[in-house]
């Protein structure tokens, strides 16, 4: 109980340490075991993680939890198959639990199996209406089928349960680009941007809108922020973006006559490599609460719309890490986290996955 109370108040290291005493007296205890599991996942300490899973799965091979909650590291990790034979057996315990469905759903997501993963979710989203993560899964799998009316009506829905995360307003926008409102994309766009003043893919998007608009100070003023943005992901020692993100920005510098910038010097992972990185969504470092719950990992995806600019630009990046690795509910810790995706192109997805990150997504 006082380690719920220090989960209740935000204190993960004190609520572990109380965990870890209590495993000590009782290390059969299935129910700590998880807990302490799932606590060392949301603050992305895999391995302890996996070690206090596989203790309580040896106790209990039959407890759904820690099933949930190892398959879900697979699932970010890339091993949708695997992931997908866990959930299985979940699924035989508890057939009606809204964060199976939406993992399901983000596995045939990142195994391009789309209507799959939007039957998986519509399923999740019946069972838990209320659930933003859900909402926001669904809305990434429809932009990246291009259905993007379905994907403005699920991020509406996301963004009046979650209205302080960034990331939505950001995908919010690309939907309402591709439905030809740019002003309301616009509004959009510097929302996210006043919410998430460390995410540079939404100021490159916002760049974008704003150059093919023909306001070139306007994109100038947020490529330049975009830059800051990465200079200090730089310093934090957290630099790693998505080659095609590397190559807009490139081009849109060009355009905007503002020549290279030399803050995209880092060698940049390719997207096999991206995937299997929490992100989050944030996307690794976005951890928040999900809403009334306690998130135990978070993998947060973003998404940009990929159109072409005029000669000299490039199209607007898509960058995702999409939510879903969702964990079932318990009084102190939950997790629902976006499995990491990668981001949705206007006509495929990246080979990967993918994507807080989404992004995770993440999860």
């Amino acid at each position: 109980m006082l380690g719920k109370i220090h989960l209740l108040e935000g204190d993960l290291d004190k609520a572990i340490e109380i965990y870890k005493k209590a495993v000590e007296f009782s290390p059969e205890n299935t129910e700590l075991l998880t807990t302490l599991g799932l606590l060392y996942l949301q603050l992305g300490i895999y391995q302890k993680a996996f070690e206090h899973l596989g203790n309580a799965l040896t106790y209990d091979p039959t407890n759904y939890k820690a099933i949930l909650a190892a398959g879900s590291m697979m699932q970010t990790h890339g091993d949708f198959d695997v992931a997908l034979t866990k959930y299985r057996v979940v699924a035989c315990a508890v057939p009606e639990s809204p964060p199976l469905w939406n993992n399901i759903g983000m596995c045939f997501f990142g195994k391009k199996k789309y209507v799959a993963a939007i039957s998986c979710l519509k399923r999740a989203n019946y069972l838990a209406p209320f659930d933003w993560k859900i909402l926001y899964n669904l809305g990434l799998v429809h932009l990246t089928m291009q259905q993007y009316a379905s994907a403005f009506h699920f991020l509406s829905a996301a963004i009046s349960l979650q209205p302080k995360m960034g990331e939505l307003y950001m995908l919010l926008a690309v939907a309402l680009t591709n439905l030809e409102d740019p002003e309301n994309a616009k509004r959009a766009y510097a929302e996210a941007a006043r919410l998430d003043k460390c995410q540079p893919l939404v100021n490159l998007n916002y760049a974008v809108l704003l150059y093919k608009q023909g306001e070139k100070e306007g994109a100038l003023a947020q490529y330049q922020e975009m830059e800051r943005s990465v200079r200090l992901l730089r310093d934090s020692g957290s630099l790693e973006f998505d080659s095609e993100m590397v190559e807009m920005a490139q081009k849109l510098g060009a355009a905007l006559q503002v020549g290279d910038a030399l803050v995209w010097t880092k060698p940049v992972k390719d997207a096999k490599s991206k995937h299997r990185t929490t992100s989050t969504g944030k996307a690794a470092g976005v951890q928040q609460p999900l809403g009334s719950n306690q998130a135990l990992g978070q993998a947060m995806s973003s998404a940009a719309a990929h159109r072409k600019l005029p000669p000299g630009a490039g199209g607007t990046s898509q960058l995702t890490r999409p939510p879903s690795l969702p964990l079932e509910p318990e009084p102190a810790v939950e997790a629902l986290h976006p499995a990491e995706a990668s981001a949705p192109r206007r006509e495929k997805r990246e080979e990967d996955d993918p994507g807080v990150g989404v992004s995770s997504v993440r999860m």
